[in-house]
């Protein structure tokens, strides 16, 4: 692809993540269920989380690729470099995450991940969009350009960081309301709810290795 074939995509991919990221968080307030949106509102869950890390992401791409357009490349270096972090880390294993994930427990029982009362809130379009959408959109990310990676130990120490921070964040909700963010998490005693995240983070750390095996092959 072009650079402006690529400045195009990143900005319309933008744009779409904000529309979707604002669309959620302005649902009505009237319409919510009471079992959701309580103590921290959408901003405790990860799908949500990862909306706006899409759109800061690709936000960050369509600036890169203004800098080389208009061929400020001192200052396109840098912002490539912390684009390329925000893709390896981020970006690619979060998404695919979230995608995966919650289409396994909703098919498996998805009163334990998105209970059926957001139906009447949520529409099928939006639900989609935040937990369909988001892997395809990393994939072509990947085929549309390279990206470079961090060293192997310093990409799996920022993202273990994230990871640890999101897990501190849901038990800080618990200890605070007493209710878990995801139903799910009601099922597990402490030792099988350890069990459980590290089993997340474990595989989270799969598809970081699986986004560096597509690039390296790719490109």
């Amino acid at each position: 692809m072009g650079i402006s074939t690529v400045a195009m995509y990143h900005c319309l991919a933008f744009v779409w993540y904000f529309f979707v990221a604002y669309s959620i968080t302005h649902v009505s307030t009237e319409e919510r269920p009471s079992e959701v949106f309580l103590y921290g509102g959408q901003w405790k869950y990860l799908t949500v989380l990862n909306l706006v890390l899409q759109a800061v992401f690709y936000g960050v791409s369509f600036l890169a690729d203004v800098l080389r357009l208009i061929k400020k490349l001192r200052c396109a270096k840098c912002v490539i470099s912390s684009r390329d972090l925000l893709f390896s880390v981020l970006a690619f294993p979060v998404s695919t995450f979230v995608c995966i994930s919650f289409w396994t427990l909703y098919t498996y029982n998805r009163e334990l991940v998105y209970p059926k009362s957001l139906d009447g809130v949520i529409p099928l379009w939006l639900n989609h969009a935040m937990h369909t959408a988001v892997l395809p959109f990393a994939v072509l990310e990947i085929l549309a350009i390279p990206h470079r990676y961090p060293a192997k130990k310093k990409g799996l120490i920022l993202l273990g960081f994230v990871a640890f921070l999101y897990i501190s964040w849901v038990l800080w909700i618990y200890s605070v309301t007493g209710e878990w963010v995801y139903p799910l998490f009601a099922l597990f005693n402490p030792a099988g709810l350890a069990a459980f995240f590290a089993g997340s983070l474990a595989v989270i750390v799969s598809f970081y290795n699986f986004g560096e095996f597509l690039n390296r092959m790719i490109w």
